[in-house]
């Protein structure tokens, strides 16, 4: 090894950590659940911060035969609202995990790595 390269063992230590951390990460969002709410909670979506839905529950005061497009409507708002719940608890977990990639790579020099 020349003075001034990085070591490749400590590299490939460091992306192996940073890969079990990932896959937890990512194990965590999968059972993390998130609710969205619509209509001041006549509508709300329970969902996986990895997406899957779990449960929709709907206020019966909602239900109007004569008036479908206003449920459709808080359907959809409670399906936005949970995922950008998700969105936002994704960016909490994998974000410091993003950052530590981009710190490696930017010591690397690669182009699009980081710094």
């Amino acid at each position: 090894m020349r003075p001034g390269q990085p070591d490749m063992n400590m590299i490939l230590q460091q992306a192996q950590k940073m890969q079990r951390q990932l896959a937890a990460a990512q194990e965590q969002l999968a059972e993390a659940e998130v609710t969205g709410q619509a209509g001041g909670g006549l509508v709300t979506v329970t969902q996986t911060a990895a997406g899957e839905i779990r449960k929709v529950t709907i206020d019966p005061k909602v239900v109007d035969p004569e008036d479908v497009e206003t449920l459709q409507d808080l359907v959809m708002g409670a399906l936005a609202d949970a995922a950008r719940a998700a969105k936002e608890l994704q960016e909490q977990t994998m974000g410091p995990l993003a950052g530590g990639l981009g710190d490696m790579a930017g010591g690397l020099g690669l182009p699009g790595l980081g710094g």
